[in-house]
């Protein structure tokens, strides 16, 4: 038996790891797809309207196959539907964030093993004719990507057909520079990682100098007319005093800031004690801010930040709170990683070669296939903070901000 002709081999539990954080596996013969650092030889047709064997989940966890009628490519066992593409550009980075990267770096992948500006067009075409209308580009650092404007230029051709935004995450500091152009090519919206706002603090998390870069970076976002959030991870003992300040910023400025608690990746050294839940951020700044009330209503069905404003303030600020009070039963968002790997769950280690896939000539029916099938086997909810912190992950930086 086989499920969209794909032996049972390719189904079962996705309990292995890749052994490399680098590499996404190396290319597998013609005929073969690499999951997870292992070849299941695959036979896969995949036509629109046919009856597909689907695995449901019965009461009491129990699994079983059953005929059903065609699901939409990029819905998941639990009914979510993953509109939202997040596809990392780089490893590299003119950072080293302490909570993103080791203080050594990472063994980057080679350049050929990374896709190219066509794989990666192919890949967002491909999610937009599934019913994708929201992508962001991450790293690494995105602005350190040559071709970055062709990018954005070939998703921007796109938005006739159900593409609405286009966004990317940066360091900020060779956004200001660079933001005419990106704006020109089709860029919406930016998320500039910012975590203090004071210099020298600034030099400790991400042991580089550009405080004022980054600064100057918001402004002139703001001034082209992107949409602009900040967002800044809080850490107990080292910028947790800067919330305030940051609380400024959205008073000041049309932007959402939004704190994000401290999560585990590997090299990142993350201990609980250094986190700081989300309701703790809150009365800090409720105490200073008595008026603040939650914006439910602007929050989105699939928001992962939960949002707050005061009537004067011109923006808004969000608490990301992936650790307490994660946000999972809403997730409809899908990663490709640099070097081609798509992950279903930021903090799973569940990964699938696209690039692979690519290079040995898969059909777009076969791609397809194994993205359903991917997203067939994404879990409920992640494992949990602890849980998390003892399993061996991808530093940050390889996964994609």
């Amino acid at each position: 038996s086989t499920l969209f002709g794909l032996t049972r081999a390719y189904l079962s539990p996705l309990s292995k790891r890749i052994g490399f954080f680098g590499g996404g596996g190396t290319h597998t013969p013609r005929g073969s797809v690499r999951w997870l650092g292992t070849s299941y030889e695959s036979d896969i047709n995949l036509n629109n309207g046919e009856k597909r064997e689907n695995l449901r989940e019965k009461r009491g966890g129990e699994r079983e196959e059953r005929e059903s009628p065609s699901d939409p490519v990029l819905m998941d066992r639990f009914g979510r539907f993953h509109n939202y593409l997040r596809i990392s550009l780089t490893e590299r980075c003119n950072l080293r964030c302490t909570y993103c990267m080791p203080e050594e770096g990472v063994n980057l992948t080679p350049n050929d093993h990374l896709l190219t500006a066509e794989e990666i067009q192919t890949i967002i075409r491909l999610f937009v004719n599934q019913g994708v209308n929201r992508i962001r580009f991450t790293g690494g650092e995105p602005l350190l990507r040559n071709d970055l404007n062709d990018i954005i230029s070939a998703a921007n051709e796109l938005k006739p057909e159900g593409l609405k935004e286009i966004a990317m995450t940066t360091n900020g500091i060779t956004l200001a520079r660079k933001v005419p152009k990106l704006k020109k090519a089709g860029l919406d919206a930016v998320n500039v990682s910012l975590d203090t706002l004071d210099p020298f603090k600034f030099q400790l998390l991400t042991r580089r100098n550009g405080m004022e870069k980054v600064m100057n970076s918001i402004q002139t976002a703001l001034d082209y007319d992107l949409k602009v959030k900040v967002n800044s991870v809080i850490i107990r003992g080292l910028n947790d005093d800067d919330v305030h300040g940051f609380a400024m910023l959205a008073q000041e400025r049309p932007i959402e800031v939004r704190f994000i608690e401290y999560m585990p990746f590997d090299g990142n050294r993350w201990d609980r004690s250094k986190l700081v839940p989300y309701e703790e951020l809150l009365d800090q700044i409720r105490e200073k801010h008595p008026r603040l009330e939650r914006v439910e209503h602007l929050d989105g069905p699939n928001a992962v930040s939960r949002l707050w404003h005061v009537d004067d303030w011109k923006g808004k600020i969000g608490f990301i709170s992936s650790m307490t009070n994660h946000f999972c039963g809403t997730c409809n968002r899908v990663r490709i990683t640099a070097d081609g790997n798509l992950k279903t769950c930021l903090f799973g280690n569940d990964e699938v070669s696209l690039r692979d896939a690519i290079r040995n000539g898969y059909s777009d029916s076969h791609l397809l296939s194994l993205i359903h099938t991917a997203l067939q086997n994404k879990k409920a909810r992640h494992a949990g903070m602890f849980k998390i912190a003892e399993d061996t992950m991808r530093p940050m930086t390889t996964i994609g901000g």
